[in-house]
């Protein structure tokens, strides 16, 4: 049952009571329905705002995701048609590219629960520096500690 259906309910029950609306308790009650049948509405009428309000984020939504395919594929045949016309008779594509060998790892800081993202390095070097809340962070050997072959893990 909707608000305005349950708003014209508690008005037809208001009026089978045939409550006294000249008394003040007959007042009061027919305010609050009247009210409630006003505020029914105007939620129904907000809901039919934001109905159409998102129907037309979802179509923006769309146009964007479009236009950003069409600007993506044009970047990405520019891309290609320069690097084709950089290249001399003799020269080769070189289709291998460098991503880097750099392993990164996210931490979280215990202290303020920012995430840090650190590399091998600073692994390497025991401990850093929160940048959020200055905590010292030390980094513990893990690799020797689960490695099953190491013998002092098999004594502990």
């Amino acid at each position: 049952m909707t608000l305005s259906e349950k708003s014209a309910y508690l008005k037809g029950l208001m009026d089978g009571l045939k409550l006294d609306t000249e008394k003040d308790e007959g007042k009061m009650i027919a305010a609050i329905v009247d009210m409630l049948g006003d505020v029914a509405t105007t939620v129904t009428d907000l809901q039919d705002v934001v109905d159409t309000v998102s129907d037309e984020l979802d179509y923006i939504e769309d146009d964007l995701d479009n236009i950003d395919d069409y600007l993506m594929d044009d970047e990405d045949d520019e891309d290609l048609d320069d690097e084709d016309d950089d290249l001399g008779p003799d020269d080769e594509e070189d289709d291998n590219y460098d991503f880097g060998d750099e392993t990164l790892y996210e931490v979280k800081c215990p202290k303020c629960g920012e995430v840090i993202t650190v590399d091998e390095e600073m692994l390497d070097e025991g401990s850093t520096i929160c940048p959020n809340c200055g905590e010292e962070l030390e980094f513990d050997d893990a690799e020797d500690s689960e490695d099953p072959e190491d013998p002092e893990d098999e004594k502990n």
